[in-house]
């Protein structure tokens, strides 16, 4: 037997644990590392910035449920990941980072890139697990520690610290002991007599709800929730990457009564979601004072989280539900269509929809969003997937354009971070090419939200990802101006005290970006020329499109009874 470099021995390491994809950007002293993981049969897919290799790596471990890898250089490189780790972390998502760093005889000297506290220490926030092997010979027995961490209990982070010499370092190959693989998760069941009283008081209940959150997308829940959805008739409701575990074209979903059916539901099954901000605290006013929620969690100290649960239950969510589904069908309840809460809902829910679809038969110039995503709904496949972030571009889309199958929409996510959509629809795009080829991918920016990770295009390119990119332009932050009145106030003295930090460029064109690539991306300003330039798009096998919409600036929601986010009352 030979020799063999740390490098191989991580490559291999990862390749047994049944890593399939890593991304990030090269540089000492990981450079022969990215080569090692394409000879052990590793995807490599090479970025252009850490936070859009980390948010690509955290995506495909959600869609995947193995841990996506996010390769970067020591120092600036690993720091310019935390926010893809913090990311990944809150949203619990699997992913692990492997980091260079410099020589340990440089340690303490001023080595190249060399960080003070180290970055074990420094990456210990945004992670569950945070080690630096200590020997070439250990490698395999951390990177199974890290997947396993990154996979078990509630998904998350780690990260894993590699100097270059310990890279570099050669051992002989028959002294790399064997290392066991990381086995899928344990199902975590849930405790019958909760399940019994939780299924008692959705029964007594006179506004039962249903709210399906990503944690059920993540848990592939979708055939037990489909099926309590259905054999109970309580309606439901699906938190932004919820949407699709049931389809939002149920006849059960009460999405546009969202504002009625939380402050007014007395019982809430909540599965795989939390009472954060997204779903204000679970309090009033946006609440009712005494609604009684069945809380249903894999993380033990979720449970109680903000308010108090009336019940609450430690489990994986399918076979939570998949008990109460049994318990209901022995009793043959099923929730009376003809109740004053389903007509309340369904009441709410047409006049709702007919407000937002005046707006959206509005094809008037400047375009609002409305219009836009409306027309666009009508020539998408019903199962691409949808990956959406900005402002309003991400909040109305959210509601505009449908999901029918589950983990199909990828946004901000928990925490709310600005710049994930391209990274995502690039890992979106790779676990399409590999697992279902006929899926197409479309990637809704808003153009602020597009400037933070835009060069990752040219990744699509390298890599033929056909990607639909549609950037919802308001020439702003939330909101912009009129061409006349932004360069009047450009003009009107120095640029840096009269501009308002909201506005952008007027109708930058954004789609030229594709002529770097001899391609052409489209400007659009009408419905006709939106709806032509998603069809002729959809066509394009070999890369990415970009259809660049001009909407008005200060296009908005439709009005609101509550202000997006519950105001705190300190």
């Amino acid at each position: 037997m030979g020799e063999i470099e740390g490098n191989a021995v991580l490559a291999n390491a990862l390749k047994e644990q049944g890593i399939e994809f890593v991304f990030g950007i090269v540089g000492i002293p990981v450079i022969e590392l990215g080569m090692a993981l394409q000879t052990a049969g590793i995807h490599y897919i090479g970025m252009r910035n850490e936070q859009a290799a980390c948010y690509a790596a955290q995506a495909i471990g959600y869609l995947t449920g193995k841990p996506g890898v996010c390769l970067v250089v020591s120092g600036p490189g690993l720091i310019h990941a935390f926010g893809g780790m913090a990311n990944a972390q809150v949203n619990c998502w699997p992913l692990l980072v492997i980091g260079g760093s410099a020589p340990q005889d440089h340690e303490g000297i001023g080595g190249f890139q060399e960080t003070i506290p180290s970055q074990v220490d420094l990456s210990r926030p945004y992670c569950k697990y945070s080690a630096r092997p200590p020997s070439v010979h250990l490698i395999p027995m951390h990177v199974e520690k890290a997947v396993r961490l990154a996979t078990y209990g509630r998904p998350g982070v780690a990260y894993l610290d590699f100097p270059g010499n310990l890279l570099s370092a050669r051992i002989p190959e028959d002294s790399v002991p064997e290392q066991y693989v990381c086995d899928p998760p344990p199902v975590i069941f849930p405790n019958p007599q909760l399940v019994e009283q939780a299924a008692n008081l959705l029964a007594r209940a006179q506004k039962p709800l249903v709210i399906v959150g990503k944690g059920a997308a993540y848990s592939r829940a979708e055939k037990e929730i489909i099926e309590l959805v259905e054999t109970t008739n309580i309606p439901f409701l699906a938190t932004p990457m919820g949407k699709g575990v049931v389809s939002d074209r149920s006849g059960k979903c009460v999405a546009p009564a969202r504002s009625l059916a939380l402050q007014e539901a007395d019982v809430i099954l909540l599965l795989g979601a939390r009472l954060n901000w997204i779903l204000h605290f679970g309090r009033p006013p946006r609440f009712s004072p005494d609604v009684k929620v069945i809380q249903v969690d894999l993380n033990a100290e979720e449970l109680n989280n903000s308010i108090k649960s009336a019940v609450a239950i430690q489990s994986d969510i399918k076979p939570t539900v998949s008990q109460l589904v049994d318990i209901f069908k022995s009793r043959n309840f099923s929730f009376s269509s003809g109740s004053q809460w389903w007509k309340r809902l369904e009441a709410k829910c047409e006049g709702n929809k007919k407000g937002v679809q005046a707006m959206a038969n509005d094809t008037s110039t400047p375009l609002n969003y409305y219009t836009v995503f409306h027309h666009i709904q009508e020539i998408l496949p019903r199962d691409c997937v949808i990956v959406s972030e900005g402002a309003n571009t991400m909040d109305i889309g959210r509601t505009m354009l449908l999901n029918e199958f589950p983990r199909h929409r990828l946004d901000a996510g928990t925490f709310g971070t600005m710049g994930v959509g391209p990274g995502f629809a690039i890992a979106a795009a790779l676990y399409c090419r590999h697992y279902a080829p006929s899926k197409r991918v479309i990637c809704v920016e808003g153009d602020s939200a597009f400037g933070f990770s835009g060069m990752e295009i040219e990744t699509m390119v390298r890599y033929k990802l056909p990607i639909v990119i549609i950037i919802v332009n308001n020439s702003g932050i939330y909101s912009g101006l009129e061409k006349e009145v932004f360069e009047e106030i450009q003009s009107s003295g120095d640029a840096t005290k009269t501009i308002p930090p909201t506005s952008l460029n007027f109708a930058t064109q954004y789609e030229a970006m594709l002529g770097m690539f001899n391609r052409r991306g489209h400007f659009c300003k009408t419905i006709p020329e939106v709806q032509q330039a998603v069809k002729e798009s959809l066509q394009v096998t070999d890369g990415p499109s970009i259809i660049n919409v001009i909407i008005s600036p200060t296009a908005d929601r439709k009005p609101q009874t509550f202000s997006w986010l519950t105001e705190s009352k300190l």
